[in-house]
């Protein structure tokens, strides 16, 4: 059974052939579309597997650095994807996404995200109007009030640029899963369109109240650290798939890993972070083919227990 280095072995030639004939990498993940969910306050649908960039874009804003970075941009548009999540405290990220997105011409094929982490309304503002600048554009798809930092004054400021045309919608983040309880009473007393969160095989604790009460209440899940910072990852190194692999389309341990958290109805987008097309490329596949059942998602789980 294939593992990820395998199946990422066997992409590496296709990968050096994007620049010169793109049409292969299209092609080759044209063959089924990504799945996608809708989100709920409009309906409009979401790409499942976004591009996460805490630490990835991180980088010095010269064609060195950007070559690599441009390519997983490109893996993750020809492959159906269009969500980009970034934030201010990520470094140079906001604005590497910013001159990646720029270069490609793809501000109208981009889901853009990011997040406001100030505290007080001048502070919040100037944190906004910069992330305007760093990621050139005008308006921005998503704004989140990152690690509920002064939620309730930064919401405001964000539902104003919302009303004003200038953010299309808003949320709340938290990255640990001590702070579940603190987004589930955030959202009961804020109305918002989108939260984001941490959860994966590692980190159930979302199912019990969290996951739940966003389905029934219409709040798009943005998923982060699905591989616990590439610590699952790390476990599955030089372990064959099981055959349950095989039943779902996965040909890696990181489509097993998504596809447990993509079966959760309530989730709206996975944003795994990546600096290498590769895997950018063995990402979206996870959002291809079935998802499985309840049986099928305690088997994976069972797998790293």
């Amino acid at each position: 059974m294939p593992t990820r280095r395998h199946f990422l072995q066997t992409t590496t030639a296709l990968a050096a052939a994007v620049t010169a004939a793109p049409w292969l990498w299209q092609s080759a993940q044209a063959a089924e579309p990504l799945l996608t969910r809708k989100i709920p306050r409009t309906g409009e649908a979401l790409p499942v597997i976004g591009l996460g960039t805490s630490g990835n874009l991180d980088v010095d804003l010269n064609d060195a650095a950007l070559a690599p970075l441009q390519e997983v941009l490109k893996a993750l548009l020809d492959g159906g994807g269009t969500l980009i999540d970034t934030a201010p405290s990520y470094g140079n990220s906001e604005r590497v996404a910013g001159e990646l997105v720029r270069r490609a011409q793809a501000r109208d094929k981009v889901f853009l995200a990011t997040k406001i982490s100030s505290t007080g309304r001048e502070r919040g503002a100037a944190q906004l109007a910069a992330s305007f600048r760093a990621l050139q554009t005008e308006r921005l798809d998503l704004v989140q009030v990152h690690n509920l930092q002064d939620t309730a004054n930064q919401l405001a400021l964000l539902r104003e640029q919302q009303q004003a045309g200038k953010v299309r919608y808003v949320g709340v983040t938290h990255y640990r899963e001590a702070a579940l309880d603190d987004l589930l009473a955030t959202l009961k007393k804020e109305k918002v369109d989108f939260v984001q969160f941490n959860y994966s095989v590692g980190e159930r604790e979302a199912e019990k109240r969290l996951l739940p009460y966003c389905r029934d209440q219409g709040i798009a899940v943005l998923i982060n650290r699905p591989f616990q910072r590439g610590n699952l990852l790390a476990g599955t190194r030089g372990k064959p798939l099981p055959p349950l692999a095989a039943e779902l389309g996965a040909t890696s341990w990181a489509q097993l890993l998504l596809k447990f958290i993509l079966a959760d109805p309530a989730v709206t987008a996975v944003i795994p972070a990546t600096s290498n097309p590769r895997y950018m490329v063995d990402n979206l596949q996870a959002g291809r083919g079935r998802l499985p059942d309840a049986r099928q998602r305690e088997a994976i789980a069972g797998l790293f227990a």
